[in-house]
């Protein structure tokens, strides 16, 4: 195994766990045709650990993503083993966006980052996401927008990146992508599964060129509200172990 990669029997019961859902958020991101060859990321953070995440490997396709595989960072994106550092590249850009969630948001411990067609398409248009299918009514008064900045190497963004995100389920990145966060990874892949069909179907029904239908103001509210539960659904743990049996027929383990 190459240096810096993890001894799955050296760690915790409670990092193994988080290790093998981060993989398997990997492989369902790359199953669903969310992945963009190297250049995405999703992250967790380490139990037990203050200020560790688990990031890929910066040159692995998703798809070949497994717990072993994952990258051990502290809050500056240095790959660390037992606390040293090592020789494991890890996208500075990419883990600098979710160096700044994890921070600002300590109820979170899965970010989830695309840069698919439809969302990319969404981030350029001026009025954002719009409330005109059931998907993204679920997102309704809970998604943020942050301008592009370039490659997000500044530090200084972090802060803006945070005030933009606030308390919201996820976050557009203008003329870039999309990204969500998640209590833990059901919630995550439920979000981005779900927002990533909402910019579909908008991208959808525009280049129809009729009159888009509106929802009455209240059931905008209604959905959104009903959507959103203090804890984590029910139906997102469903579809969760459901996705999971996809993987399990894959020819690699994702686990290993």
């Amino acid at each position: 195994m190459a240096a810096g990669l993890c001894n799955l029997l050296k760690i915790s019961p409670e990092e193994r766990m988080v290790r093998q859902e981060l993989a398997a958020l990997y492989r369902l991101v790359a199953y669903f045709g969310m992945s963009d060859i190297i250049y995405t990321h999703i992250s967790a953070r380490i139990p037990g650990k203050p200020g560790r995440f688990l990031i890929n490997q910066y040159g692995m396709l998703f798809h070949e993503i497994c717990a072993s595989s994952l990258v051990e960072v502290n809050e500056e994106g240095i790959a660390l083993s037992e606390n040293h550092e090592v020789d494991v590249q890890v996208n500075p850009a990419g883990f600098n966006i979710h160096a700044a969630v994890h921070a600002g948001r300590p109820d979170i411990n899965f970010v989830l980052h695309t840069h698919t067609r439809a969302g990319a398409a969404v981030s350029c248009q001026k009025q954002g996401l719009l409330p005109i299918s059931q998907q993204a009514l679920m997102f309704y008064n809970r998604l943020g927008y942050h301008d592009y900045e370039g490659f997000a190497l500044d530090v200084a963004e972090r802060q803006r990146l945070i005030a933009d995100l606030g308390e919201n389920k996820g976050l557009v990145l203008r003329n870039h992508g999309l990204l969500v966060v998640g209590r833990n990874a059901a919630e995550a892949f439920n979000r981005i599964y779900i927002l990533e069909k909402a910019c579909d179907i908008q991208i959808a029904a525009l280049s129809g060129g009729a009159e888009l239908a509106m929802p009455a103001h209240e059931v905008m509210e209604l959905t959104g509200d009903l959507a959103s539960p203090e804890g984590v659904a029910d139906w997102e743990c469903l579809a969760w172990q459901a996705v999971l049996r996809l993987l399990d027929n894959q020819p690699t383990d994702y686990r290993s």
